[in-house]
C-alpha cells in the first residue's frame, strides 16, 4: 500500500509541475478566467491545480497561430523559388560575362 501511495505522490508532483511549467510558458492570449500571477498560484494545488487549468484557464490558440501551411501548399513559397531561379540565372549570366571579360585580351593603346 505504501508503494501505491508513493507513486500516487509522484504522479500528483509531475502533474503540479508540468502544470506549473505550462502556466508560466502560456502566452497571456490564452489564458482565460483570471491573471497569470494568479493561475501560478492555482497550479501550485496538486491535482486541483492542474485540473482547473486544463479545464478552464488554458485557452485555444488563436486563428492565426493554429493554421501551418506547408511549403507546398503556400503560394509565397513558389514566388520565392522563382526569385531564386530568376537571381540563380542573372548570377550564372554576369559570371560568364566576368569570364569573357578575362578571356579577351587587352586593348592596346
Amino acid at each position: 500500500m505504501t508503494r501505491v501511495w508513493l507513486v500516487l505522490i509522484v504522479i500528483a508532483v509531475a502533474l503540479t509541475i508540468f502544470t506549473l511549467v505550462d502556466v508560466i510558458l502560456a502566452d497571456r492570449r490564452r489564458i482565460r478566467g483570471v491573471p497569470k500571477p494568479a493561475w501560478v498560484f492555482i497550479a501550485l494545488l496538486p491535482i486541483i491545480g492542474a485540473i482547473l487549468w486544463f479545464a478552464v484557464g488554458r485557452g485555444p490558440l488563436p486563428a492565426a497561430e493554429k493554421k501551418y501551411i506547408a511549403p507546398d501548399d503556400d503560394p509565397a513559397f513558389f514566388s520565392t523559388l522563382a526569385d531564386k531561379e530568376d537571381q540563380d540565372e542573372r548570377i550564372r549570366r554576369l559570371e560568364q560575362e566576368l569570364a569573357d571579360l578575362d578571356d579577351d585580351p587587352p586593348a592596346e593603346k
